[in-house]
């Protein structure tokens, strides 16, 4: 298992003790699907997990899934460390 999966499983299993609902995503027939959705409190967001220091090497596919969700009004953040992701999240 790699450094980014690792971390995608810290930070899920810390968001679900959190109570956050969390589901791994997949679009049917195409790529760019974010990582992971995070529903808590009517918040929904979508976070793409990548390496310490990858941040910005996001594939075609992902960068118009993003702006796409992003234009449609939900929160959704490509993140290269667990502190991130427990900022965005409030998760402690």
């Amino acid at each position: 298992m790699g450094i980014e999966a690792v971390m995608e499983e810290v930070v899920v299993d810390d968001a679900r003790k959190a109570g956050w609902f969390v589901e791994k995503i997949k679009w049917t027939g195409r790529r760019g699907a974010p990582d992971r959705l995070f529903i808590k409190d009517g918040r929904v967001i979508f976070i793409e997990f990548k390496r310490p220091g990858k941040g910005s090497n996001t594939s075609t596919g992902q960068d118009k899934s993003i702006a796409a969700l992003k234009a449609a009004g939900v929160e959704c953040y490509v993140l290269d460390t667990p502190t991130a992701a427990y900022r965005i999240l409030g998760v402690a």
